[in-house]
């Protein structure tokens, strides 16, 4: 989960779940796509988020996560090695598509 200052949040919290279904009750992928669906970074934030390179991160390795438990490592494999070259800055966001381009 990302604050407002767009760094996830270190504080462990026990989660309620007395008006929740029981975690038990979701199975593994299900957790994971929760996850996945959290802390993607959402159309209106993307400007905002696209070059933070711990939410791109972030976002990349529990979508990782999500391929791997649904067997596909391959798949996995690619997304865990963007999210390394985000945080080792080896790539950067490429420019907005909607913004200084002319439409003829």
């Amino acid at each position: 989960m990302l604050n407002s200052n767009s760094t996830p949040t270190t504080t462990a919290k026990k989660v309620d779940t007395s008006n929740h279904r029981n975690l038990q009750d979701y199975s593994t992928l299900e957790l994971a796509q929760a996850l996945a669906e959290r802390l993607a970074i959402r159309e209106k934030d993307w400007h905002r988020l696209k070059s933070n390179r711990q939410a791109r991160a972030l976002e990349l390795t529990v979508a990782a996560l999500v391929f791997l438990i649904k067997g596909q490592p391959t798949e996995a494999i690619a997304r865990l090695h963007q999210a390394t070259r985000w945080l080792d800055r080896s790539i950067s966001a490429p420019p907005c598509p909607t913004h200084g381009s002319q439409k003829n």
